[in-house]
């Protein structure tokens, strides 16, 4: 990979995960040469790497574009992450070092000190990515990475319409994952992350306008 690739590759992944290229906008290679002074082949190169991260998809004659999911869809992802997440947590946790505690207590403490959407959506990713880190299963940490990706942007849509109310319930569950963690119970923490993914999945069913559906 070249640095050039690398760049465009970065770019493009803070402004899909930042929500400011949405689901169902074109990414259009010419545009982002353009925008970025690079040539078109490291442009080409960085939407194949997006694409299998989820982040991108390519429509034959269309070119790429950020894909645009339904309710449903997301519902059967939230689904796999249910069954995915706590298996990947569970390779993770006999590995996870007192660093890796430390750094999840920081965030967790952050988190509760009060932050915006940004600031919570990239909070948590980096809580829930850290507790998967020692896993040392690749097909299994590139496949939650990509569910995490692929739903990122309506993730950011339902925590704007609930706002900081529901906040105390992501924070006491965050705080019970965390007690588990530590303690390496894998029951525990498999149970309280299966139901953490799960309370979500199912008030986002409440919201269908996060997904344009009436």
């Amino acid at each position: 990979m070249t640095v050039a690739t690398q760049r465009v590759a970065e770019h493009l992944r803070s402004a899909i995960l930042g929500g400011r290229i949405a689901p169902g906008e074109r990414v259009r290679q010419e545009d982002i040469a353009q925008q970025l002074g690079a040539s078109r082949l490291p442009v080409r190169e960085a939407l194949q790497m997006l694409a299998a991260e989820g982040l991108v998809e390519h429509e034959p004659n269309k070119g790429a574009r950020v894909p645009w999911l339904s309710m449903h869809e997301v519902d059967v992802m939230y689904k796999m992450r249910e069954q995915l997440e706590p298996l990947a947590l569970a390779e993770s946790l006999p590995m996870l070092t007192p660093g890796d505690f430390l750094r999840m207590e920081e965030i967790q403490d952050e988190i509760e000190a009060g932050v915006d959407v940004e600031g919570f959506l990239a909070l948590d990713r980096e809580f829930h990515l850290r507790t998967y880190s020692a896993c040392g299963i690749d097909q299994l940490t590139t496949t939650v990475t990509r569910l995490w990706n692929s739903t990122q942007y309506y993730r950011r849509l339902f925590m704007q319409l609930t706002g900081p109310s529901r906040r105390w319930v992501v924070n006491a569950e965050h705080r019970l994952l965390l007690d588990a963690i530590e303690r390496r119970d894998e029951v525990d923490s498999g149970r309280f992350l299966a139901g953490h993914i799960r309370r979500t999945r199912i008030e986002l069913r409440r919201h269908p306008e996060v997904f344009g559906e009436d």
